[in-house]
């Protein structure tokens, strides 16, 4: 028990820094590696917690896609962030608006755990025993059962932010050559094939 406790406390000092050093690092590169470094102790919880589903799927999803996307966006774009950071103070009229929304949303949210403690029992899913079923099963049928039209729309989020990074990146750039598939499929053969005949020690 004791063990456990020193692991959460070592796993959530060590989130709460690196999530600090996510928004607080100037290099973009050094937030990248702070998130995955987040990710990892992340896990790290849940695994203390029994769900090792989720702390697998948080590794391979977030660490092995997500935020090696992000590295290596951030490492190809030429960004000027000198320029992006002159501009920030503007915002932070609008940061701070959304920044008190948040705490007041949360203030709601454990005012309501504390004033109706039988909150959990009463709006809560009905689980069932742990030896019954297991990690995976449990998450499959909130998932596809409580929760469907809600991972639906999240499917369809990201099917739009997918989009939208395609047509922002899909543009036509002078100087840049892109290749026309159905050019190269409906070519002729006399188009690409010359036949030269070079005389013997006539050639280059």
């Amino acid at each position: 028990m004791i063990v456990q406790s020193l692991a959460f406390y070592l796993f959530a000092a060590i989130l709460v820094a690196s999530a600090v050093m996510v928004i607080a690092a100037r290099n973009p590169v050094h937030s990248v590696l702070f998130l995955i470094l987040a990710f990892f102790n992340a896990a790290g919880l849940f695994v203390l917690i029994g769900a090792e589903f989720v702390a697998m799927i948080l590794v391979i999803v977030y660490v092995g896609a997500v935020a090696v996307l992000f590295l290596f966006v951030v490492m190809m774009l030429d960004i000027n962030f000198r320029e992006l950071r002159s501009g920030a103070l503007q915002y932070l009229p609008v940061g701070i608006t959304v920044g008190l929304v948040l705490l007041v949303e949360l203030a709601l949210v454990l005012g309501t755990w504390v004033i109706v403690p039988d909150l959990a029992a009463v709006s809560g899913a009905p689980t069932p025993a742990p030896d019954q079923i297991n990690n995976t099963h449990a998450l499959g049928l909130l998932i596809y059962t409580h929760y469907a039209y809600l991972f639906q729309a999240a499917g369809l989020i990201l099917l739009i932010a997918m989009i939208g990074a395609i047509v922002l990146t899909l543009r036509s750039r002078e100087g840049v050559r892109r290749q026309n598939i159905s050019a190269q499929v409906s070519r002729r053969r006399d188009q690409v094939v010359a036949i030269r005949k070079v005389p013997t020690r006539g050639g280059v």
